[in-house]
């Protein structure tokens, strides 16, 4: 007796299938959605009486602290003194970190020259530095830079670099063969073919540097989101904490979409790849 095909799977919306693209409508509200249900239950928690309304806030309470925050206590400054140290810093590691992963990813000596080192230093918590550079660089600007520098820039050389050995070697040796100098190569071949992934290392590595800036505004630091929030715990204001919390992240959120439109511009062959 001869068994009856098996009838095919029935077809699943694209948001639940494998490697499938979303309008971006539907992208959006599948946003909206997340963020809804996510607020939603935080703001159920915080008024059903489950936890201490002092200590977890609802979202309201949260928004009626920043409120308050920017109309009375100067808020708006601390924001931009925390944005000018990540963009000060970030700007540094970049500067530092580009042309070494270039270098690095490119040729094998500067690579094993230079990659024992900086692998050891990924390693060290950018924190166990403080004391140092509270000696060498005191309590002011220069040491809460060097922390937030010290926090992304190791990470980064390695990421750039895997960025570069990623260049498929099809394209070097066709160079190669159509007479191209090592000069040539490395910024008509390597660079741009390398800048999609540089790109895209550099947004993720940001959202790093944001998760220091805390620590390094609790250092004797008069100003910055995260001053702002240690002057809240003396008195255990955690709306006020927890819109600290709200703040960074609507910042990073706001860094992230302008690296990708960065580099939907820069790179605009990438908008028809799939």
């Amino acid at each position: 007796m001869s068994k009856s095909p098996a009838s095919p799977a029935a077809p699943s919306p694209a948001w639940f299938d494998f490697k499938q693209s979303l309008k971006p409508a539907t992208v959006v509200w599948l946003g909206i959605a997340g963020a809804a249900l996510f607020l939603g239950a935080w703001q159920w928690l915080g008024v059903s009486g489950q936890v201490p309304r002092q200590l977890f806030p609802p979202p309201t309470d949260v928004g009626a602290a920043l409120w308050r925050l920017l109309s009375e206590a100067n808020f708006a400054a601390d924001i931009w003194a925390s944005l000018v140290r990540i963009m000060v810093s970030f700007a540094l590691a970049a500067a530092i970190a580009l042309p070494l992963g270039l270098l690095m990813g490119s040729f094998a000596g500067v690579g094993a020259l230079l990659n024992p080192l900086v692998s050891a230093f990924r390693y060290l918590p950018a924190t166990a530095f403080i004391p140092l550079f509270l000696m060498w660089l005191g309590a002011g600007e220069s040491q809460k830079l060097a922390l937030l520098l010290v926090g992304v820039v190791f990470f980064l050389i390695s990421l750039l670099m895997d960025n570069t050995l990623a260049v498929r070697t099809e394209l070097i040796e066709t160079a190669r063969t159509l007479g191209a100098s090592r000069r040539q190569i490395l910024w008509k071949i390597v660079l741009p073919a390398s800048l999609p992934g540089y790109l895209d290392t550099l947004r993720q590595m940001l959202a790093v540097g944001w998760t220091y800036l805390v620590v390094a505004e609790i250092v004797a630091t008069t100003d910055g989101i995260g001053a702002m929030m240690m002057r809240a715990k003396r008195f255990v204001h955690v709306d006020e904490i927890m819109a600290g919390i709200v703040v960074i992240g609507a910042l990073g959120v706001i860094c992230d979409g302008l690296f990708r439109l960065v580099r939907w511009l820069v790179c605009p062959y990438l908008k028809y790849q799939r």
